[in-house]
């Protein structure tokens, strides 16, 4: 229970902070894509490719 819904049970919660700003989703786009160019691994490439465009959804 929250202290917003102690205070004012009638209330909606507040809503949490982000965890990452647009910035860090830029940095890891940037380190994933850096990786993506060392690295020879197809499966691996696949995983990276993936997660880099679910990131993209964010900026």
């Amino acid at each position: 229970m929250t202290t917003a819904t102690l205070t004012q049970p009638n209330s909606e919660p507040t809503r949490a902070r982000a965890l990452l700003s647009t910035a860090d989703f830029r940095l890891i786009r940037e380190a994933l894509s850096s990786h993506a160019r060392t690295t020879d691994d197809a499966k691996e490439l696949g995983k990276i490719a993936a997660l880099h465009h679910r990131l993209g959804s964010y900026t």
